[in-house]
């Protein structure tokens, strides 16, 4: 039987039912965020699809409206006469061929990695290194782009990419316990929303089979996805 500390303990005792509506579930989670650091607040919500399938895949980005309340980490890949430039309108790092080389080496000191359509090839021979970190550039999620600024720029504001696992769960992070009660909710509805827009064709009945939200140390707290609705 698993072992829980005292403080989860606790915790588990502030959740009496076995789900909530969206309008409870915001006050309770910010309850739960006891840490001794700002947690983060985060989403895990199970789909009824199966990613071995091309049309069951979920692979997309949303920018929410109050952020994330974390600071990103952006590497763009780039032609050397842009650098300078690029480093200018805020990526954290940026190069060209000598990125690749750092990336090759195993050396990746970024969170999200962002280029053009023309240099998608020198990345090709890297999948190996990057996809299983999620750090893969691709169009859908908006990090293969000719607007290379405005996609730091939207990054930096609060865009987020998220994609489904091979079990079709979608896990990230939509704030912190810091943020009030509205601007979680606000956040939220737009993963929501986001999900629901981006719906796999592949999809056949059922989309949503649960939808949990939680802290960084906190246990989780099970919505009713029909208030989503509401």
């Amino acid at each position: 039987m698993k072992k829980y500390s005292k403080r989860i303990k606790n915790l588990k005792n502030l959740l009496t039912k076995d789900s909530y509506t969206l309008d409870e579930s915001i006050p309770l989670l910010k309850n739960l965020g006891t840490a001794k650091f700002v947690e983060s607040v985060e989403a895990h919500i199970s789909l009824n699809i199966d990613p071995k399938y091309a049309n069951q895949q979920l692979r997309t980005s949303l920018v929410l409206p109050n952020g994330t309340g974390k600071s990103i980490r952006i590497a763009v890949l780039t032609d050397t006469d842009y650098v300078a430039e690029i480093l200018k309108s805020g990526a954290t790092i940026a190069g060209s061929d000598d990125l690749i080389e750092e990336i090759t080496s195993g050396k990746i000191n970024f969170d999200l990695l962002i280029t053009t359509p023309q240099l998608m090839p020198k990345l090709a021979k890297l999948g190996r290194i990057l996809g299983p970190k999620g750090l893969m550039p691709s169009p859908k999620s908006g990090t293969v782009t000719q607007n290379l600024k405005e996609a730091i720029s939207e990054f930096k504001k609060g865009k987020l990419e998220y994609r489904a696992d091979k079990t079709g769960i979608v896990h990230l992070s939509f704030g912190k316990v810091s943020f009030s009660e509205n601007e979680l909710k606000e956040n939220l509805l737009a993963v929501y929303n986001s999900l629901e827009k981006n719906k796999p064709s592949g999809v056949r009945g059922r989309y949503f089979n649960s939808f949990n939200i939680c802290t960084t140390m906190s246990p989780a707290i099970k919505i009713e996805l029909s208030t989503f609705k509401k």
